[in-house]
């Protein structure tokens, strides 16, 4: 494979000079894949990568990797050893990086907003609206930016899957992997009766053969992943895997508030998703799962919303769901607007996540990192499977395998409101679960580690220079 990719890419500079852009002189001085590619790259000792620059471009792959990649960034800005960071959201506008100000930080590249929420690979359908809107001229004009900051001396750190690792690993620069979505607790968990189990069985990890060799890269210098079984059996494959915890319990408040106005309430968190329209969709059918469900007292519906989300999609299906809206009366925790419908109250939040995901007795929750955020801090919930694209059964099942069955699968509307009431009522079985995602999360923490590490794997040869 590796000769393979050696000859395929001497094949596309010959055919396509004007794109070389001096290849020679900027080969980096590494090799790719390990020595099997050694006839391949010869690279002079003139390439610019030699000044050992400390700029640095991080490559995200999806929305709960671009918020680990903020809470990376921040601690790096903390430490003051790049003199540049610079952020390339793969998948959507990257807007959660607009808000944080600093004159050493920018968002740079080409960035477009996908049919699919995302690079599709749910569907044939998908697949083809993403191509329509430009998917692949997009992904092209990216990689020509990394290529370009290769030349002016950058480093790399991916974060997300194979293809920031390899968008990383084609900068022929020195780079590391932060591997988020992947955990080998998906496959080593559970009954294990999937063809997808089988196939991870024989690999030894939910890694795959091409991933793990653009890991083993001389010129990648650090690997991290996000449980500590992951990293024991990518060790198990030559590659040096660290574990220092999970850093999406960086960007949640694990302190329990005491709010008093909210202690007659059973307080239930709504996480509907991230990509439109899919989270529509999802809000619906909680909403009427709601009006189907006997409460014994009166709930509070925390609903945290996205900056993307249309708020007036949302009050259309309130609306539709027999919800009014409640102009006299004021929690003062953040909500932007309060709606019922007998005894149950749903307030409505853009960006307040923090502040609510500790306040719920349990979840209802469609949703990828806010569902193990919230599994965490120890709050249970339940999911129900949507059409898709991300949300689909079998992604589901995934994370309730991941999470050690802190969020349970329900088959249909009518098993989730029984599921509900069996929860709210229930403590023990409140514990188990809530016990179970603490467990498989992990504590916070990991993002001031993981900079620190990032400092002393990509620096260690640039501060020996000065």
């Amino acid at each position: 494979m590796e000769q393979f990719i050696g000859k395929t890419v001497i094949k596309i500079k010959k055919a396509a000079p004007r794109f070389e852009l001096g290849i020679k002189d900027l080969q980096s001085s590494a090799l790719p894949l390990g020595h099997a590619a050694d006839s391949v790259y010869r690279e002079p000792n003139h390439y610019f990568n030699s000044l050992k620059s400390n700029y640095l471009l991080i490559i995200s792959n999806g929305h709960g990797e671009d918020l680990i990649s903020l809470e990376i960034i921040k601690r790096l800005l903390d430490l003051d050893v790049f003199e540049k960071i610079e952020v390339l959201p793969l998948v959507g506008n990257g807007y959660i990086f607009d808000k944080y100000k600093n004159k050493k930080f920018r968002k740079v590249g080409h960035l477009n907003i996908l049919p699919s929420g995302g690079f599709s690979n749910q569907s044939l359908i998908s697949f083809w609206l993403d191509l329509k809107a430009g998917m692949f001229i997009d992904l092209f004009r990216n990689w020509m930016l990394i290529q370009k900051r290769a030349r002016e001396g950058f480093n790399f750190v991916a974060v997300g899957d194979l293809l920031p690792l390899y968008f990383a690993w084609s900068s022929k620069s020195k780079f590391g992997f932060i591997g988020t979505p992947k955990s080998d607790h998906t496959w080593m968990s559970g009954p294990g009766y999937a063809l997808s189990d089988i196939y991870h069985l024989l690999k030894g990890s939910e890694w795959d053969p091409w991933e793990m060799q653009l890991m083993k890269s001389s010129r990648c210098k650090f690997v991290i992943v996000r449980d500590l079984i992951t990293s024991k059996n990518l060790n198990k494959k030559n590659i040096d895997a660290r574990y220092f915890g999970n850093p999406m319990m960086d960007f949640v408040n694990d302190e329990l508030k005491e709010i008093k106005n909210l202690d007659d309430y059973q307080k239930i968190i709504m996480l509907i998703g991230s990509r439109f329209p899919e989270a529509f969709r999802n809000f619906n059918t909680f909403l009427d799962c709601l009006q189907k469900t006997n409460f014994a007292k009166k709930s509070l519906i925390l609903v945290p919303l996205t900056d993307n989300a249309n708020i007036n999609l949302i009050n259309f299906y309130l609306i539709k769901n027999n919800f009014e809206k409640d102009t006299n009366h004021k929690f003062l925790i953040g909500e932007d607007s309060i709606w019922f419908n007998k005894n149950i109250i749903i307030l409505l939040g853009k960006n307040n996540f923090k502040i609510w995901a500790n306040l719920a007795d349990v979840g209802l929750s469609n949703a990828g990192t806010a569902t193990e955020q919230i599994s965490g801090l120890g709050i249970p919930s339940l999911s129900i499977p949507s059409n898709g694209p991300q949300f689909t059964k079998a992604f589901a099942m995934r994370q309730q395998r991941l999470l050690g069955g802190s969020v349970l699968v329900c088959k249909n509307k009518k098993i989730l409101s029984a599921k509900l009431i069996s929860l709210l009522k229930d403590k023990e079985m409140r514990y188990r679960q809530a016990r179970a995602g603490r467990i498989r999360m992990g504590k916070s923490g990991a993002s001031q580690k993981i900079a620190h590490y990032i400092k002393l794997k990509l620096l260690k040869e640039y501060s020996k220079m000065d």
